[in-house]
């Protein structure tokens, strides 16, 4: 199942494992340290998080590193971008309207 990118950040957890990674790349063991749950479902949300390609995961000797691949973020940032847009032109509308209201 091909997940996409607004499923992974809906959940917390997976926003502070993006926020994490986001900074520097982490072995499986302490990114599941960072967190009060258990290691099958830090497993789960690392799968959830590479299956919509924001983390890549990596092997180095008996190690998987995880990195954050943030390109992904840019789907949503495109989403977000419409409706600044708009509020943006709303309020610009608005403020003039108020501005001629109150001239004499």
């Amino acid at each position: 199942m091909r997940r996409d990118v607004f499923q992974a950040i809906a959940d917390p957890t997976r926003r502070q494992i993006i926020n994490m990674l986001a900074h520097q790349s982490l072995n499986l063991n302490s990114v599941a340290d960072n967190f009060n749950v258990s290691r099958p479902a830090i497993s789960k949300h690392i799968r959830i998080l590479t299956e919509c390609g924001l983390i890549t995961i990596k092997q180095q000797g008996r190690e998987r590193y995880c990195q954050a691949n943030l390109k992904s973020l840019n789907q949503v940032a495109g989403w977000v971008e419409q409706y600044r847009v708009f509020w943006n032109d709303k309020l610009d509308a608005l403020g003039d309207f108020l501005e001629k209201d109150h001239k004499p």
